[in-house]
This record gives C-alpha cells, sequence and structure tokens, in this order.
C-alpha cells in the first residue's frame, strides 16, 4: 500500500545524518536547552530570514506562545480560518482568547485580505494567517501592511509551510511572528515532536522564550503569568539542523510531484494549479464534488492511500455544541466534503506517482 507519506523512507535516506545527530547529542550528555537548540534556532530564523527563533515542544504550543507573547488574553478576538484542522484554533482557546472564524478561498483554500478586513472590524484583535497545505498566501504581503496600519498582531502559520517562498520572501518573514511544526510528517520533519517561533521583534522573542520555560525571568523565579513547560529536546534540535540542509531539494520534488499530478490527472475532479516556487507541495489536495467516498474505495483497492484534510470545520466541531451554529462559511463548509489528499512526499517514486495518477483516471465517477 503506498500511504499518503511513509516516514520509514524518510529515515532510511538520511539515516546516516540522523545517526551521526544523534551520537553527537548523546556524546554531550546535554539534552535540554543547549548549544544544539541554540544552534538551530538560529540558523532556522536566519532561513526564514527573521532575527530571532525560539523553539518549543510542537506546533500548538508555538502559537499559544505566540498569542501571548504577544499581548493577546482573555476575551481578545483573533481570527482563524476555520478549515485546518483545529490547530490554530485550540491555541487561541489556550490563551484564553475568542476565535473569529474566516471563511477561505475557493483555489487556494486560505485566507485573503477581504477576509481579514472584515475579521478586523468584527473586532479581532489578532490574526492567524495559515498558508495551508503548503500554499504560500500570495496576498500575505498586503494582509501584513493592513494588519500593521491597524495595530493588528498577524501571526504566520507556517506549519505546513517550511521554505515557501512569495516574492522572494520566505513565508513566515511577514507578520510581527510565525510559527512552525516540526511533527514528523511535515517539510522539516523532526523524529517526534516539535515547534518554533520566529520573529524580528526582539522583545516578543525575548517574552516568548520566557513563557516557553515557566514564565521564568531567572531560574527558579517566575515573572510572567501563563508560562509553561514547551521546549525542543537537543536530540530533535540536532535531527533538525541536518535536514535543514536538504529542504529546499525535498520542497522542489514534491513541487514536482504535485505539477505532474495537477497535469494529468484528468478525472472528474477539481485539481489544484501546476505548483509555483510559493508552493512546498506539503499536501496535494483536490476535490471531488461527487462521489469522495468512492474514489476513495477505488484508491484503496488499488493499493493508494488517501486521507481527508479536514473533514470537520473548526466552527461545526463537536466541542462547541450550538455555540458557533450561526456562523455560516459557505466555501470552508463546501471544502470539507470534498477534499481529498493524495500521496505526495519526497521519497516517491516515479514510477508510483504514475500509479496515483493512473488510479484516479481509472476511477469511474
Amino acid at each position: 500500500m503506498l500511504h499518503v507519506n511513509n516516514l520509514a523512507r524518510r529515515i532510511e535516506r538520511h539515516r546516516p545524518l540522523i545517526d551521526g545527530a544523534v551520537r553527537r547529542v548523546l556524546d554531550s550528555g546535554w539534552f535540554v536547552l543547549g548549544p544544539e537548540v541554540t544552534s538551530f534556532e538560529s540558523k532556522f530564523a536566519a532561513y526564514i530570514g527573521c532575527g530571532h527563533g525560539i523553539s518549543v515542544a510542537n506546533g500548538t504550543d508555538a502559537l499559544r506562545i505566540a498569542l501571548l507573547a504577544g499581548g493577546i488574553g482573555p476575551g481578545d478576538g483573533v481570527a482563524t480560518a476555520a478549515n485546518a484542522g483545529m490547530y490554530s484554533t485550540i491555541a487561541i482557546l489556550g490563551a484564553g482568547a475568542e476565535p473569529i472564524f474566516m471563511d477561505v478561498d475557493a483555489q487556494t483554500h486560505c485566507v485573503g485580505i477581504a477576509q481579514v478586513e472584515h475579521a478586523v472590524a468584527s473586532g479581532a484583535k489578532a490574526v492567524i494567517a495559515t498558508h495551508l497545505y503548503g500554499h504560500g498566501i500570495r496576498g500575505i504581503a498586503d494582509i501584513a501592511s493592513y494588519c500593521r496600519g491597524r495595530g493588528v498582531l498577524l501571526i504566520e502559520d507556517c506549519a505546513q509551510a517550511h521554505g515557501a517562498l512569495i516574492g522572494g520572501r520566505h513565508a513566515g518573514s511577514f507578520g510581527n511572528a510565525a510559527c512552525f511544526s516540526f511533527y514528523p510528517t511535515k517539510n522539516l520533519g523532526a523524529t517526534g515532536d516539535g515547534g518554533a517561533i520566529v520573529s524580528d521583534d526582539e522583545a516578543f522573542a525575548a517574552k516568548a522564550r520566557r513563557l516557553r520555560q515557566y514564565g521564568w525571568s531567572s531560574k527558579y523565579t517566575v515573572e510572567l503569568p501563563h508560562g509553561g513547560n514547551s521546549r525542543l529536546d537537543e536530540l530533535q534540535a540536532a535531527v533538525l539542523s541536518e535536514l535543514l540542509a536538504h529542504l529546499d531539494a525535498d520542497n522542489a520534488r514534491r513541487r514536482a510531484i504535485a505539477g505532474r499530478y495537477s497535469a494529468s490527472i484528468k478525472a472528474k475532479v477539481s485539481l489544484p494549479p501546476i505548483p509555483e516556487i510559493a508552493d512546498v507541495g506539503h499536501l496535494y489536495v483536490l476535490r471531488v464534488p461527487a462521489g469522495r467516498a468512492s474514489l476513495r474505495a477505488h484508491l484503496e483497492k488499488n493499493g493508494v492511500g488517501s486521507d481527508i484534510h479536514y473533514p470537520v470545520p473548526d466552527h461545526r466541531q463537536p466541542v462547541f455544541g450550538n455555540r458557533f451554529a450561526h456562523i455560516h462559511l459557505p466555501v470552508t463548509e463546501q471544502l470539507a466534503g470534498e477534499v481529498l489528499t493524495l500521496p505526495c512526499f519526497p521519497e516517491m517514486t516515479d514510477e508510483e506517482v504514475g500509479h496515483v495518477i493512473d488510479t484516479v483516471n481509472g476511477w469511474a465517477s
């Protein structure tokens, strides 16, 4: 079975680098907030084009800490897309804030300036702009300018967009801060959980560093409220430092696979456009206007795995009951019933890509 991702292949391809990184950390005897973390934070921030990097335990913690570091607290409205798996919403709730849900563009599945303007007019003090599926938001510079002019905190959610380039700048370099996940399936993935915040704001970065470790101003002295324990360990930092050098090449391979899909699939489905440099092919998500379950069954029968990213919009999650029943996001709700993810990862062979294309094209809707 060809799955949507295959981490065993990724580990095998990079095994010498990973083994060397692990050995280096074990030999050092330093496992938390040591030289590997410091080195990776510096390398990754420089890669994105920001002055400061703050590593944390996971991507959701990165979003929560970034909101707190940006002054967001109880009762504050934070705008987010409702089609991205609830991760940003969980972070908003964790900061004590209130989600304001935005609809998305039907083509890109990402928010645009019009949705952001509407959310800010509705009272949002912060905006989380998610570069979903690895599609860099083309209008992120305009969104950043708009938010900056109104004193609205802009956090880029780059959990699926490591390395995406928009107008010559990396996704994550436009807002007040950006948040990344290094979950193993990400374009830059660790061998466990991990996350990071990047920013050019020195005071923001200093506050985020304190919040990730109990709110300490010095050891055992808690100065900031809402601190926690959210640290990237030395082992993961060492592995990520080694894999960072391969990120651009891996993204190019992902784009090549996505481009071949978009050029060659002829079934009755709606395809994303052939990717540009702003897209890093984290997920290849098509739309099936009719017969999604049938296509999934056909793929499964022919040895091709698939997934749905994401089946339940945030504002329709059962945890909320009827709290957001009055909200209607037509594009988001339609996408939830149509999206389907095909395998797309750098270690796929050309033959496997061809098999996926042939299998989709062989489906009778």
